[in-house]
């Protein structure tokens, strides 16, 4: 059986269908069988970072210094596949805006 993992990343409400795109084009997103690709859950939240001024912080949004409060959303997308889950990293990393983007992996087990 192929392993399959949960991406679950964190972003601005501006970014968020640019982000998508580039993680459901590695084939994120897509059930075994194919009948269903393009899936995710998300959910808005907010998130909170204090970009530090002395460890040279270039915040896409607010100011070193500062503490900042963003309206974000949650979005979580199945990987089928070590490489999927990998490419779907790096589609991420590649187009959030954030220079250390918030995410997770999580290895799903077939119970």
């Amino acid at each position: 059986m192929v392993q399959r993992f949960k991406l679950v990343f964190f972003t601005p409400h501006p970014q968020l269908e640019a982000i998508k795109t580039a993680i459901f084009a590695v084939d994120a997103g897509t059930y075994p069988g194919g009948k269903y690709s393009h899936v995710c859950f998300q959910m808005p939240g907010q998130a909170q970072f204090l970009p530090e001024m002395n460890r040279g912080a270039n915040p896409h949004i607010g100011v070193p210094g500062r503490l900042e409060v963003v309206d974000e959303m949650r979005v979580e997308i199945l990987c089928v596949g070590q490489d999927v889950m990998r490419e779907a990293v790096l589609a991420l990393k590649r187009v959030h805006p954030y220079e250390e983007p918030a995410y997770e992996v999580y290895r799903m087990e077939d119970v």
